[in-house]
């Protein structure tokens, strides 16, 4: 039976874990953890928030979801936004979701993410 997700699998073009070590861990406020050393030859980098797991890979033709994308729960989603916001994120808020809070930002591959809160 499945319990939980373990881990979410993004992609990113080959040579980007510069820039996505800067955007998870600097403007995401995420940690990363490092990849198992047989893995690791593979490229691309793993970032954890709490029990959160974002694993990136590189993907040689690479093109981003346009619509496919993690939802990310949050709490105190208005300072949340003004922190990625300050560090040059562009975001996007949406009302569509009844009972939540919401919006969609990329990363620096066009990765699309979700950041929701309940209200």
């Amino acid at each position: 039976m499945i319990t939980a997700i373990d881990h979410v699998q993004l992609a990113a073009p080959p040579g980007s874990e510069p820039r996505l070590r800067a955007y998870y861990t600097g403007v995401l406020g995420m940690t990363e953890i490092p990849k198992p050393s047989a893995l690791a030859a593979r490229g691309g980098c793993w970032f954890a928030a709490g029990a959160v797991r974002l694993h990136l890979g590189i993907e040689r033709d690479f093109r981003p979801a346009g619509k496919a994308h993690p939802g990310l729960r949050v709490t105190g989603i208005e300072a949340y936004a003004a922190r990625l916001a300050a560090r040059g994120a562009a975001l996007t808020w949406d009302d569509l979701l009844p009972g939540h809070r919401r919006f969609y930002c990329e990363d620096p591959v066009g990765n699309r993410l979700e950041f929701l809160e309940p209200l």
